[in-house]
């Protein structure tokens, strides 16, 4: 197993960090389903950029539900979106600066049966974990796991294979009305897991 990326890593400039994270591990150590392990490759996230980003939950403003993006950097931001799914994202920057890291696919690599369990309406396994809200419902990461650290269990990002910078594709973010045009999507160019979105600019 590969390192645990230390918090330093996460204290960058937001889209750098979403670049360097294709490639790393994420991994859930859980009891939901029956409990256990998961992980999988991080192939597609997304940057939210702080309070001058639209998008991004810091526009408006320090809130309850927001704090965590105002704290230390290399914790998990999660969050509940449309009444149904978890959302997991990595907050970055120093404290006081809101902005993170959404992780938006994974390749399955361990507890791929247990994802199954809990994604039971998943018909393919390339429909596990290609989507931010399938993902956390594979992985069993929820609303317990906001604010928590990435660098111990229950949930890290572990470091993985290095993406070389032809093999990654750069376009906007997916899913949202507000500053859409922003070039802030990242994934690995071809890759089966990577969900659907706009085409590359």
């Amino acid at each position: 197993m590969g390192r645990i990326l230390p918090r330093g890593f996460y204290n960058r400039d937001t889209e750098i960090v979403a670049r360097d994270l294709l490639g790393a591990i994420l991994e859930s150590s859980t009891d939901q389903g029956g409990g256990g392990t998961a992980s999988g490759i991080i192939v597609e996230t997304e940057a939210y950029l702080g309070e001058h980003d639209a998008a991004c939950h810091a526009a408006v403003g320090p809130t309850r539900r927001t704090s965590p993006l105002y704290g230390r950097p290399g914790v998990a931001y999660v969050y509940f979106v449309y009444g149904m799914h978890w959302c997991v994202n990595a907050v970055t920057r120093a404290t006081g600066l809101p902005s993170a890291v959404l992780i938006r696919a994974l390749e399955p690599v361990d507890g791929i049966e247990l994802m199954r369990r809990r994604r039971i309406r998943a018909t393919r396994d390339i429909d596990l974990t290609n989507g931010p809200g399938k993902l956390c419902a594979a992985l069993g990461i929820d609303g317990g796991n906001n604010g928590l650290s990435l660098q111990r269990r229950p949930l890290v990002i572990r470091e993985g294979t290095r993406i070389p910078d032809d093999a990654v594709e750069t376009t906007p973010r997916v899913g949202i009305s507000r500053a859409a045009d922003w070039p802030l999507r990242y994934c690995i160019r071809g890759h089966a897991w990577v969900s659907r979105g706009p085409m590359v600019r």
